[in-house]
């Protein structure tokens, strides 16, 4: 069984809405326009793009993944996706909790598109996660059965980068100690802080260990390893594996657009990581898709 629990959904209406803050682009067309500029296959229709994936997963093997509304508002892309293929995906929506329609649009997203999982950016939309608008966020989660992703640590957007769009993050607000601390008021709300927290490693091991409902996910390059001098994928597995166990480490790989598509060589990089650690198959399996079928079964 594999499974990936990080996958973005770059969808039409994605580009669209993060064209709005690009005056030069016409009036129609404006995805496949932003899609060019990006070097990236244009997304299409919803449908289009759910079958792109579908795809994409058999190619690679993958029974099951996540894929991420990336831009408020965009709920219903990942809705449809789910819809048409409700046995290979799993619908994450990033969500602002300090937006004028939040708990409008967090009850439709969770009750009436039975989307899976909030995803909060709080160093993106600047608010800290003692706000009590965030324990709203997981007391719908309660009510809901969802879960919730809290993204700490480093954040860099490519996509807003290479459009040469301000990214203006403060990455003060995304301490997994924070995240234990909402978290641990909770506890049916499995919680996952992806990329191993992001450079925040230390800070998310111990916020994990504290709360046995965060979950880390392994997803991406990885390449915060470079703010820890000498640290390497096989040693924060290791040291992962020895604060948390199996249990509690999610495969993902962050794949986004096409035709890049899914990344076997994140992938390959993590199974090699925990081989030179001497993971067994039995934990390997926990880690690359069944932790992810028991949180989202």
């Amino acid at each position: 069984m594999l499974n990936d629990v990080h996958c973005h959904f770059f969808s039409s209406p994605f580009l669209e809405m993060l064209s709005q803050a690009m005056p030069d682009l016409p009036e129609s067309g404006r995805a496949a326009v932003v899609a060019a500029r990006l070097g990236w296959s244009d997304p299409g229709s919803p449908e289009t793009l759910a079958q792109a994936w579908v795809n994409e997963f058999d190619r690679h093997g993958v029974a099951r993944g996540a894929l991420i509304a990336s831009i408020p508002g965009d709920e219903d892309s990942v809705a449809e996706a789910v819809r048409l293929h409700p046995d290979r995906f799993v619908a994450f929506f990033m969500f602002n909790p300090l937006a004028d329609d939040a708990g409008q649009r967090l009850e439709r997203a969770l009750k009436r598109l039975r989307l899976r999982c909030v995803c909060l950016f709080p160093a993106m939309h600047r608010y800290r996660l003692d706000d009590e608008r965030v324990a709203k966020v997981f007391e719908a989660a309660t009510t809901h059965r969802a879960a919730v992703f809290v993204h700490c640590g480093v954040l860099t957007v490519g996509v807003r980068t290479k459009l040469g769009l301000p990214s203006r993050f403060d990455l003060r607000l995304g301490d997994p100690l924070a995240v234990a601390a909402v978290a641990a008021s909770f506890p049916q709300v499995p919680v996952i802080i992806p990329h191993f927290g992001a450079g925040m490693f230390r800070e998310a091991l111990m916020a994990a260990d504290l709360c046995p409902t965060i979950y880390l996910d392994t997803s991406s390059s990885n390449g915060w390893v470079k703010y820890h001098p000498g640290l390497t994928l096989d040693a924060v597995y290791r040291q992962a594996l020895a604060v948390v166990g199996p249990q509690r480490l999610i495969f993902g790989t962050d794949s986004s657009f096409f035709p890049r598509g899914w990344q076997k060589p994140v992938h390959d990089a993590q199974v090699a990581a925990m081989n030179a650690v001497g993971v067994g198959p039995e934990d390997q399996q926990l880690i690359l898709g069944e932790n992810f079928a028991r949180i989202f079964p």
